[in-house]
């Protein structure tokens, strides 16, 4: 797993990767759903509640989070928060 962050004069973003299977493409908005899990053969168990508790600290925020599959394979989640008075 990675974790980065960096920030302009609007915006703090940051960015988890990870090196796993990825997300299908058809579950990349409904992982921030509540009880939403992507489903796997062998896959972790969990509640499904981790992301939709990370959206809602965002969005809190006037943020935005939104996950991708990153092209050499493994799931980003990339999150932007406004910066001072950059709220919308």
């Amino acid at each position: 797993m990675e974790l980065s962050s960096w920030c302009d004069e609007h915006f703090l973003y940051i960015s988890v990767d990870d090196h796993g299977p990825g997300i299908p493409p058809e579950d990349l908005e409904r992982v921030f759903d509540k009880f939403y899990r992507v489903q796997r053969p062998g896959s972790i168990s969990g509640t499904g509640l981790g992301l939709s508790i990370c959206k809602g600290i965002v969005d809190a925020h006037n943020g935005d989070i939104h996950a991708e599959n990153r092209p050499e394979g493994g799931t980003r989640i990339l999150i932007s928060i406004p910066m001072g008075g950059a709220y919308g």
